[in-house]
């Protein structure tokens, strides 16, 4: 592939921009072009030759704004190479485990085919907005849970698919 890659996400205080980003630079080492933006801020799709399209996990959901993208550029990801992430376990199961997509998610991965998706360790700190973060905190269940080797690991996996086809 000698296209552009999307890497979108939905984050609400900024755990999983920081995991896209983290992608994004491993699938540039490997000298692919890529282009990071918010879920809110993407308005098409059709330049890009795949997308890699996170969500932090809230209450058992994907963040808004990532489920917005998925359901509003529906037919066009069905087009190219899509992977999926999310982001939000508050404890290490995402780093001893595989975590299956919730509900909403695998729906979208079959309906769009995507090619995969993978379950990464949030982080909720201090300074967080929500009321239920504000909860978490308080009852001591934060903490920062990604593990940027898996993060890496897996986008190096993703950028050697899309770039050997």
């Amino acid at each position: 592939m000698t296209g552009t890659v999307l890497i979108t996400y939905g984050s609400t205080n900024g755990s999983t921009e920081r995991i896209a980003e983290t992608v994004a630079g491993v699938l540039r080492e490997d000298g692919l072009t890529v282009e990071t933006l918010p879920a809110r801020s993407v308005r098409d799709v059709a330049p890009y030759d795949a997308v890699v399209a996170g969500g932090g996990l809230y209450a058992g959901r994907w963040q808004k704004d990532a489920r917005r993208f998925l359901r509003r550029h529906r037919r066009a990801l069905a087009e190219r190479p899509l992977y999926l992430f999310s982001s939000g376990p508050l404890d290490p199961s995402a780093s001893e485990r595989d975590i299956p997509p919730v509900h909403g998610v695998r729906k979208a991965a079959t309906r769009l085919d995507a090619r995969e998706h993978i379950t990464f360790g949030g982080c909720l700190e201090e300074g967080a907005k929500g009321r239920v973060a504000g909860m978490i905190l308080r009852n001591g269940k934060g903490g920062d849970y990604r593990d940027f080797t898996a993060i890496e690991s897996w986008a190096a996996h993703v950028a050697d698919e899309l770039t050997q086809g």
